[in-house]
Order: C-alpha cells, then sequence, then structure tokens
C-alpha cells in the first residue's frame, strides 16, 4: 500500500477522495467505489501500488493508436478496480474485480522500464483497466520510463479531476480516450457516471498539454449508435477538438451485464465512421471487425494510403520520415517514426522474477 493524495477531511470525520468526480466518502477501513484506493486511519491508500493483473507485450494497433508509433511493441499492464460501473465492460474480469489473487504479477516502476528496454518497447501502457485509479503507481512508472526514452500511454475513460488531471497527463505521451456515448442519460444508465467531465477531460488534453490524443466509441445496437447521437458527436470532436483527432468506432460484443443486445454489426460501424467523415473527421477507423479500408489511414489532401493495414499488422507505409504524404507530401498528424516499427499482431505475455 502507499499513500496517496488528492483527499480531505470532512466535518463528519469521513476521507473524501478528490481524484475523480465520484468524491467517495470513506469511513477507517473503507474502499472507494473503485476498489483499489482506500481508508487507513486517516489517511488514503493506493491498495494496488507495484501489482498487476498482468504484463504483456502488444501491438500498439490494439490500444487502438493508428498515429502513434505504428507497429512498434508496447508493454501493456493494469491493475484491478475502476471507477466506472459500465455493464457492457470487455475487461470486466479486471475492472470489476473484487479479489486481491487477481494481482499476482508485481513489479517496481524501475523493473517496468529496464523490461521496456530489453523488450525493445517504444512505450507502455496503463491499460485494461483505468489508469487513474491507479495513477501514483502509473505516474512513477512514467517517471521511471521517461529517463529510458520510452514513452508511456493512457488508455482511459478520462473520468478525472482536474487537479490531479493536470498531474497525471503531465507524464503522458499519448492517450486513447473513451468516448462511450454522446448523451448523459448513457452515462448515467449503463457507466453509473457523467459525460460532462469526460468533455472537459478531452478539452483540456487537446488544448493545455502536448499529449497525442485519439478517441474511442464503443458502439452497442440500440443505445448509442442512431444517426443523431453519432452527428452530435463528431460535430463537437470537430468543433472543439479539431478534425485532426482520430476516431476508432468499434464493434460491441454482449458480456458482463449487458448480454441481451445484440453485436454491433459491420454496418452500423461504416455508418458512423461515414457521419464522422461527412461532418469533417480526417481519420475515422473502425475496430474489432476485420476491415481493412476501416483501419487504414489515409491522406487528407490526396486520398491516397498513407498507413495500411490488415488487423494490427501495416501492410503499406507511404510516409516520408518527416511523417508526409509520399503522394502529395501533405502532413499526417500524429507521432511518426522515420521507419515503421515490424512487431505486427503478436501478444507477448510478460512474467517477472519475483525476489
Amino acid at each position: 500500500m502507499k499513500p496517496v493524495g488528492y483527499w480531505h477531511t470532512l466535518d463528519n470525520g469521513r476521507i473524501q477522495c478528490d481524484l475523480c468526480p465520484r468524491h467517495c466518502q470513506m469511513k477507517d477501513g473503507q474502499r472507494g467505489l473503485c476498489f483499489v484506493r482506500a481508508r487507513e486511519g486517516d489517511t488514503l491508500v493506493l491498495t494496488t501500488y507495484g501489482r498487476s493483473s498482468g504484463f504483456c507485450v502488444d501491438p500498439i494497433e490494439k490500444k487502438p493508436l493508428n498515429h502513434f508509433l505504428p507497429g512498434t511493441p508496447i508493454f501493456s499492464f493494469g491493475t484491478a478496480g475502476c471507477n466506472l460501473v459500465c455493464k457492457f465492460c470487455q475487461n470486466w474480469h479486471i475492472s470489476k474485480s473484487r479479489q486481491m489473487d487477481s494481482m499476482a504479477d508485481q513489479a517496481s516502476p524501475e523493473m517496468i522500464a529496464q523490461a521496456c528496454e530489453q523488450l525493445k518497447c517504444r512505450s507502455v501502457a496503463y491499460t485494461y483497466n483505468d489508469p487513474v485509479i491507479f495513477m501514483e503507481y502509473a505516474v512513477d512508472v512514467a517517471q521511471a520510463c521517461r529517463e529510458k526514452g520510452v514513452m508511456s500511454v493512457a488508455v482511459t475513460a478520462g473520468y478525472i479531476d482536474p487537479k490531479p488531471r493536470e498531474n497525471f497527463f503531465r507524464h503522458m505521451d499519448a492517450a486513447n480516450v473513451d468516448l462511450k456515448a454522446f448523451s448523459e442519460r448513457f452515462y448515467k444508465k449503463l457507466t453509473g457516471s457523467r459525460l460532462q467531465p469526460i468533455l472537459e477531460t478531452l478539452e483540456y488534453i487537446k488544448h493545455e498539454t502536448n499529449v497525442w490524443l485519439e478517441l474511442t466509441t464503443l458502439l452497442i445496437p440500440g443505445e448509442n449508435d442512431s444517426d443523431a447521437e453519432l452527428d452530435a458527436m463528431t460535430r463537437w470532436v470537430v468543433d472543439r477538438l479539431g478534425p485532426d483527432v482520430p476516431l476508432h468506432f468499434t464493434a460491441f460484443t454482449p458480456t458482463w451485464k449487458l448480454t441481451d443486445r445484440p453485436r454491433t454489426p459491420p454496418a452500423t460501424l461504416n455508418r458512423a465512421r461515414n457521419i464522422a467523415k461527412a461532418n469533417g473527421v480526417r481519420h475515422a477507423y473502425t475496430g474489432n471487425v476485420h476491415d481493412s479500408d476501416g483501419g487504414s489511414t489515409y491522406c487528407h489532401g490526396c486520398g491516397n494510403i498513407v498507413i495500411g493495414r490488415a488487423s494490427w499488422t501495416l501492410s503499406q507505409w507511404n510516409l516520408t520520415p518527416e511523417g508526409r504524404c509520399l503522394h502529395c507530401g501533405e502532413a499526417c498528424p500524429g507521432v511518426f517514426e522515420a521507419k515503421p516499427g515490424t512487431w505486427g499482431a503478436r501478444r507477448a505475455p510478460v512474467r517477472f522474477q519475483q525476489k
């Protein structure tokens, strides 16, 4: 356990956590809704510091990030718990876990940084569950990795208060934020949270930081996939974040507590992509389906493919070392290296030897 910040004591003696908009109020021995932040005596602690539900090397496209170090391997890990209660959680066995035996793997920030260097991972991802709730562990890992030239990626729902948000994203190089829907009804009914704080996080990342930003929306039939909602969401993105922020529309699979909805048809993903493009989004993608057209990156200037993809494997690379289209010279927004990575679709679990 590690003492953490972002809390204060109330007049009634409870401690209020000020990390996210939930503001859980705890008596001694109680945990917040996220499960991993708990009151111990007169302080708040992170119960999962240095402990993980698993370590793995993934393709960076799986996060998903299509404009950040394409083709490279990314060292990935998460903990347990979450500060949202999404009924459709795809990683519910991790994010909804209340069993500490799911936290069998342990590694210090220095061990993770060294592993990234040895495995030739250009970046590390805080993922599988939301890194906001294990912020102190993630920040310490990011600092250790930065000393070795390894960049940090947050895969998050963005449900965080302004003060910790500033500290957290100061240490990130890229983020994929789940914009789960564009209605307060959806957020309240299916995630137990609110939309407005997420929108504020998105604007903060885009306009107040140098963090590379991409968005993901899991489209659930009958819940967040109407033309009207997709039109409003994508118009907001272009107006408030700009046309160069990539959007990923991904397919829902019935799971956890939402099994009465069918899997998202590919036609729905393509419809969402077309609405986004019509509203000015320059880079809209489909995910969780086999769709090379919807997974590839096209030049905004001439329309030619600049990065071809088959699932999580690169099939074409038509960018100059400076990140410009080989056909017309238009700059492609993103963070690119002179040559693409060659990691492909492999997934390689990592285990640390415990002393």
